[in-house]
């Protein structure tokens, strides 16, 4: 079955893929598809999001689609950065900006109050227009410091056991994350 992914995100096409093709789905990116677009993501939920980004290219191609938005919250702060995870640190910040600005924020803060989690909402919709969502998370701590050098965006400061999410094998990652937990439900939906 192919099902087109409604992101521009490599390391997440690449995830989805990693999970999704052994169980027999084509996993299309946005360019296999010619579309060049960036979807504006005004949601104030996750599922919001995954629905707003899924519909748009749903919309495009009349394809089977998914769409995941993700992101970390943490506990000490509110569950921030939450849905503004990828913008928390500003439009032109990178990964590194995006751990150093929560490490700063929480700079002499003990292990027993950097409860956080990785949360992702993942919107399907079918050859039928008919939409299903699903939430996964995985839940950790926050280190005190970038760690490893595999994974992506909060990776380096996520601590699932004693390693973070970037020390992780991606075998090992996909069969723990919050994505692979979703795309797990997603599976059972299909």
């Amino acid at each position: 079955m192919k099902i087109v992914l409604a992101s521009n995100n490599k390391n997440k096409l690449r995830e989805v893929r990693e999970i999704l093709e052994p169980k027999g789905f084509e996993v299309l990116s946005l360019s296999d598809c010619n579309i060049n677009t960036d979807i504006e993501e005004n949601g104030t939920t996750f599922e919001e999001n995954a629905t707003i980004k899924a519909k748009t290219i749903y919309n495009m191609t009349k394809l089977p689609c998914i769409a995941d938005d993700s992101g970390l919250e943490v506990a000490y702060l509110h569950r921030e950065p939450g849905v503004h995870s990828h913008r928390y640190a500003g439009d032109n910040a990178n990964d590194h900006d995006r751990c150093n600005l929560i490490l700063s924020k929480l700079e002499n803060v003990p292990i027993e109050l950097r409860e956080a989690w990785f949360v992702c909402a993942i919107c399907y919709i079918n050859s039928d227009g008919e939409v299903k969502t699903v939430r996964g998370t995985c839940e950790g701590y926050i280190g005190f410091e970038e760690r490893g050098s595999n994974g992506f965006g909060y990776d380096p400061i996520f601590m699932y056991g004693g390693k973070s999410f970037a020390e992780l094998s991606p075998e090992e990652k996909n069969s723990i994350s919050h994505r692979s937990n979703a795309l797990k439900k997603l599976v059972e939906v299909l």
